[in-house]
């Protein structure tokens, strides 16, 4: 896949595995698969202006991934479930780490992953504002100290010399304690994010599963659906085709009906044919006979 355009120039060989700064579960994905889970994510998130892939958008990742990395077994091969499920884990790590290198003001991190996802979804995450620098010592003795109200208890009695006023020193290790849990408490958010990651991923694959689970319904109804229609066109091409083999049979029987009629016309009108010559041939025997009976007498 070609790199993406704009992107941080980004070798065919991907840098060794180095420990993640994240504990937790890493769900089984290779700095490489990761790698080239990203580019291909990226390339389609970049294509839709950095808008949310749909599921043939993510199969299409998922594919990617395997024809790359999945040749190591069934094991190695990735669902599109999982393709998405770690992409938003990477954006929440990138997210802490984001706001960690902020904290410290040093932008050198060692997550291999940061400066693509910084390209990529940089602008969804802006950086943590700056807390206001410390206030030194001078500038608490430059600022004058805040009046006690009117109702605050005064000590009675005289105050020993022996007594020292308490040194500034006290403040100063509190802002350094202080400043020091701020850096820390990045790691602690780290430590958390990655704890409740696992509960995570599964919360967004049954989100996904059950959205899967709905499209499968509808294919599936949609699928009846042809069948029943398929079924009642082929229930309506027999009723034509049936009705036409009527329609051809009482055509017939009329034909024989009229062919018997005419025959029976035609036998009719022999058989009074015959009957006549009979009749005359009769009638000449009778005047034969006449004649010669006449002629004797």
């Amino acid at each position: 896949m070609d790199s993406i355009a704009g992107a941080p120039p980004h070798t065919a060989n991907p840098p060794p595995s180095r420990p993640s700064p994240f504990p937790g579960r890493e769900d089984c994905w290779s700095e490489e698969a990761t790698f080239t889970l990203i580019e291909a994510w990226g390339e389609r998130h970049l294509e839709l202006n950095r808008g949310n892939l749909r599921q043939r958008h993510w199969q299409e990742v998922a594919d990617t991934v395997n024809a790359r990395h999945g040749h190591a077994g069934a094991r190695a091969r990735r669902t599109d479930v999982q393709c998405k499920n770690r992409i938003d884990t990477l954006k929440k790590k990138y997210k802490i780490e984001k706001a960690r290198v902020s904290d410290s003001g040093d932008s050198a991190t060692t997550w291999p992953f940061f400066r693509r996802l910084e390209f990529l979804v940089g602008d969804n995450f802006p950086a943590k504002k700056p807390s206001p620098p410390e206030a030194t010592s001078a500038d608490r003795r430059s600022t004058p100290p805040a009046k006690s109200p009117s109702w605050a208890l005064i000590p009675v009695g005289p105050r020993s010399r022996s007594q020292k006023r308490p040194t500034p020193a006290a403040p100063a290790a509190e802002s350094v304690a202080d400043s020091y849990f701020r850096r820390n408490f990045s790691v602690f958010a780290a430590a958390a994010a990655a704890a409740a990651e696992a509960d995570s991923d599964n919360s967004n694959g049954s989100k996904w599963s059950s959205g899967s689970e709905k499209r499968e319904k509808k294919k599936r109804g949609r699928d009846w659906e042809f069948g029943y229609r398929e079924v009642a066109e082929a229930l309506e091409r027999f009723g034509e085709i049936y009705e036409r083999v009527e329609e051809a049979k009482q055509r017939q029987m009329v034909e024989l009906e009229k062919q018997r009629m005419q025959f029976a016309k035609d036998l009719e009108t022999q058989r009074m044919k015959l009957f006549m010559e009979t009749q005359l041939h009769l009638q000449k025997m009778n005047r034969s006979n006449s004649k010669r009976s006449s002629a004797t007498g």
